[in-house]
C-alpha cells in the first residue's frame, strides 16, 4: 500500500488536502507503483521561492518542486508486517507546492484550480520516478506520459 502524507507551510492545510491524498494514490496506481512513500507540502510563494533559491540558484517563486529521496527504507525499520513479505518500503521523496503560482497559472491558462491542482501533482510524482524533461513542450515523454494519466484519471477531483 502507498502512503502519501500532506502537510502545508506558511499557509492553512487545504480542506481538500484528503482528496489530494486520495488523487495521488490512484496516481501511484496507474503507474504501478506499490509501497511508496511520499509528501506532499502546499504552501505560498515566499517559501517555494527560498527552496528555488537555495537548491536550484533560481530566485523566484515556482509553481512546484520535486525533491527525490529514492531510498528503500532498512530492514530493521521496515516490519514485514509494514510492507509485506520480502518487500521493502520506497521513499520516494518530497513535492511542494505554491497554492499562490497554482492559483496565477489556472488563471493565466484558462483551467479551473482543480486541473492545474491534478496535474502537478502527476508532475510531481513522475519527477519521482526519475523522469524528467528538457523543454515544456508537448512531445517530451514525460509531459506526454503525464496528459495520458491526467486522461485516464479525469474523472477524479480533488477541489469540488
Amino acid at each position: 500500500m502507498n502512503r502519501v502524507e500532506v502537510n502545508a507551510e506558511e499557509v492553512p492545510l487545504p480542506r481538500w488536502s484528503g482528496a489530494s491524498i486520495r488523487f495521488a494514490r490512484r496516481v501511484l496506481e496507474t503507474l504501478d507503483r506499490d509501497d511508496w512513500e511520499l509528501s506532499v507540502l502546499y504552501c505560498g510563494d515566499r517559501f517555494i521561492r527560498d527552496l528555488n533559491a537555495r537548491y536550484r540558484d533560481l530566485d523566484e517563486a515556482t509553481d512546484i518542486l520535486s525533491f527525490p529521496q529514492g531510498d528503500y527504507c532498512p530492514q530493521d525499520y521496515c516490519p514485514q508486517e509494514d510492507c509485506g513479505p520480502h518487500r521493502k518500503r520506497f521513499f520516494a521523496g518530497d513535492i511542494v507546492i505554491s497554492l499562490d503560482t497554482l492559483t496565477k497559472n489556472a488563471a493565466y491558462f484558462g483551467i479551473t484550480v482543480d486541473e492545474e491542482l491534478r496535474r502537478l501533482l502527476v508532475h510531481g510524482i513522475l519527477h519521482l520516478t526519475g523522469m524528467d524533461h528538457a523543454s515544456n513542450e508537448e512531445s517530451e515523454p514525460m509531459l506526454q506520459l503525464q496528459e495520458k494519466i491526467l486522461e485516464k484519471l479525469g474523472e477524479e477531483r480533488i477541489i469540488p
